[in-house]
């Protein structure tokens, strides 16, 4: 499965340009594709979702160029598709499918439009309902009232008063307004029950007046398209920056400190999600606006949990119920109904992920109440994200209590590519000292002296293996067995308590330092499924104020983000004369050639292996300690470390 690990972060605090709405920019290339004339479209957002619109568009005639800087030129036909006939792919782009279903129907050819299998589980039957009003004939491939559909040419009778649902999705209600200028007629159209997400119908009707069809409306029950509508190209449009995206790094800022800044939106944006900026506020947290720009801060006492009622925000409401799990007390969000109906069954897969957490959850038809916990858990088997942008990053603010595995991190593609990447660049993960080298260089005793020094945790992750060697041997389990291995090492039963180390409950300190114990270890870390096995275990060490690590892939691959990275090395010479002190040390008989003779095979061992061979990694400062005592050793490490983390 493809994963990726957050570390534990410690603060936020920075700048950034959001990437582009994806709201706007699906609304904006289907207006600019049925427009007269050609439109220059800037600031798009490059995303799954616009790249299948952009597709489907080019599929059906409509010319599409692309400039430089991400500049799309869009042909418009001036009305109807010139291609009559197709089979139109939108993959799960629901605002995609909603609106581009209305115009292939009033467009008079024959379609069959589809997208991936959870698309085909969200509801189309309001919309479709809406369309056979006009006369037009959308018959359904599978399940009655969801896609895939099937479009065939028709006596549309435009005009009069079409009925929609309004609490199901907006987007139905979208799809009709921007589809209605086709039929050059004035048509009615009549809102059944209360609409939910109106602002998503601000930015439409807001789009749909730059490309000169004003529609008139009583309230959020009737709106009307006048006769004659129809759309003219604004020669150039620039789509706003995501609201919704906003949401989660003005989140980052309230709970990891700050100040965040987004920039792209601001008070002068059209769209409603930047109102989740007054929710946080009400959270406590400090906000800053300008006409273009939005900054979040801590408040000094902390979030506090809220009641609010999301109907104004549907998709940044999702952040925050992550950000609960930073307040004191319960959040609960009412009139969420929608999330329902999204990529996933939002609230479920909500709830079922933030009690991963440790939160106590309670979900209803149309609410999720969120009571966090003193101490966030981390689950072995990750965050699971259900092909679901949003969830993914809403789960990315949980790095602030610990550290994170989420799954299938790439469905973020659908709006925001890069997100992980831009997290990065705008939050601070707990430090990292990261010290490998072979086996008996001194590593692990000059490390716990640094962590020691520092009052940093210290992970010694030779003890891991050595632990899964040892489990394994009391299983009567081969060393070279790696599916056996692996099963053994994932629910390896262990407790460190500072020199204490015990093993389904008993003491094993002593019993995995055996030289035994040592090669077994050796083995089994040349094993790729098991190295795979134990390294989130391994990233779990990761606490505040810091970690020590040691071992032989510490810097370039269990932290490869670490502050700083040291190689600890001596001649196998010195190294085998120190592990036989030992062992003499230890009352253990010890002979000098067998021990130099097993460094060496080891030696070879970890540093061919084929997954994360022992090798001084990309940054990492090599340090002999041949000629060097312990004390000294100890002071250069440190005084890297120290020289690394002032400039941070």
């Amino acid at each position: 499965m493809d994963f990726i690990d957050l570390a534990p972060l410690v603060s936020a605090q920075g700048t950034l340009r959001l990437p582009g709405s994806k709201s706007i920019s699906n609304r904006v290339l289907l207006l600019a594709a049925l427009a007269e004339g050609e439109t220059e479209v800037r600031d798009l957002l490059a995303s799954d979702d616009t790249q299948v619109m952009l597709e489907a568009l080019q599929q059906l005639g409509v010319g599409i160029r692309h400039g430089g800087d991400g500049v799309v030129h869009v042909s418009g036909v001036g009305g109807a598709f010139p291609n009559k006939t197709g089979a139109v792919f939108l993959g799960n782009a629901g605002t995609a499918v909603r609106s581009l279903t209305a115009a292939l129907a009033l467009a008079g050819g024959h379609y069959k439009v589809s997208g991936v299998p959870r698309m085909h589980e969200r509801p189309i039957g309001d919309l479709v309902d809406g369309l056979r009003q006009l006369g037009a004939d959308v018959a359904y491939l599978g399940k009655d009232g969801f896609p895939p559909l099937e479009i065939r040419p028709a006596s549309i009778t435009p005009g009069g008063t079409v009925n929609v649902r309004g609490d199901v999705s907006s987007q139905f209600l979208t799809g009709l307004l921007m589809a209605l200028p086709l039929t050059g007629v004035e048509t009615t159209v009549k809102v059944v029950g209360e609409l939910i997400s109106k602002p998503y119908i601000e930015i439409t009707l807001a789009i749909m007046a730059r490309f000169d069809v004003q529609v008139a409306r009583d309230g959020w029950q009737q709106f009307v398209i006048p006769a004659n509508s129809r759309y003219r190209s604004p020669g150039i449009v620039y789509v706003e920056g995501d609201a919704s995206s906003a949401s989660y790094f003005l989140a980052l800022g309230a709970i990891g400190g700050g100040p965040v800044r987004v920039e792209g939106v601001g008070r002068d944006s059209i769209q409603g999600d930047v109102r989740f900026a007054e929710a946080l506020a009400q959270m406590g947290a400090v906000i800053e606006m300008g006409d273009n720009w939005i900054a979040a801060s801590a408040p000094a006492g902390g979030l506090k949990g809220i009641t609010l009622d999301c109907n104004h925000i549907p998709d940044a409401a999702m952040t925050l119920a992550t950000a609960a799990l930073f307040a004191s007390g319960p959040t609960c969000l009412t009139n969420i109904a929608s999330w329902r109906v999204k990529e996933t069954d939002r609230i479920a897969a909500m709830a079922k992920e933030l009690r991963k957490l440790g939160a106590v959850v309670e979900e209803g038809a149309d609410y999720i109440r969120v009571t966090p916990v003193a101490d966030l858990t981390s689950p072995p088997a990750g965050i699971d994200t259900y092909d679901d942008h949003r969830i993914a990053m809403c789960f990315s603010l949980a790095a602030f209590g610990t550290a994170l595995r989420i799954n299938d991190p790439r469905c973020v593609g659908k709006t925001f590519p890069d997100y992980f990447e831009r997290l990065a660049e705008v939050t601070k993960a707990v430090p990292v000292i990261a010290i490998d080298g072979p086996s008996a260089s001194g590593k692990g005793t000059v490390a716990a002296r640094v962590a020691a020094a520092l009052g940093w945790h210290y992970l010694d992750s030779g003890a891991l293996y050595r632990l899964t060697a040892l489990a394994a041997r009391r299983a009567g389990i081969a060393w070279e067995d790696e599916p056996a291995v692996v099963a053994m090492a994932a629910k390896l039963d262990v407790v460190f308590s500072g020199d204490s180390i015990r093993l389904a409950g008993e003491e094993v300190s002593e019993a995995i330092r055996t030289e035994e114990m040592s090669s077994g270890a050796s083995k089994v870390a040349a094993l790729p499924a098991v190295r795979a096995a134990l390294l989130f275990r391994q990233r779990l060490f990761r606490r505040t104020p810091g970690l020590v690590a040691d071992g032989r892939d510490m810097a370039s691959v269990v932290f490869p983000d670490a502050a700083a990275k040291v190689f600890l090395t001596a001649s196998v010479e010195i190294r085998a004369e120190r592990r036989y002190k030992q062992l003499i040390g230890k009352g253990i008989e010890a002979t000098m050639r067998p021990i130099l003779q097993d460094l060496r095979e080891r030696d070879e061992r970890d540093s061919t292996r084929s997954v994360a061979p022992l090798q001084q990694s990309a940054g990492a400062r090599l340090l002999d300690t041949s000629d060097l005592t312990i004390e000294q050793a100890v002071a250069q490490v440190l005084g890297w470390g120290n020289e690394v983390l002032h400039k941070q």
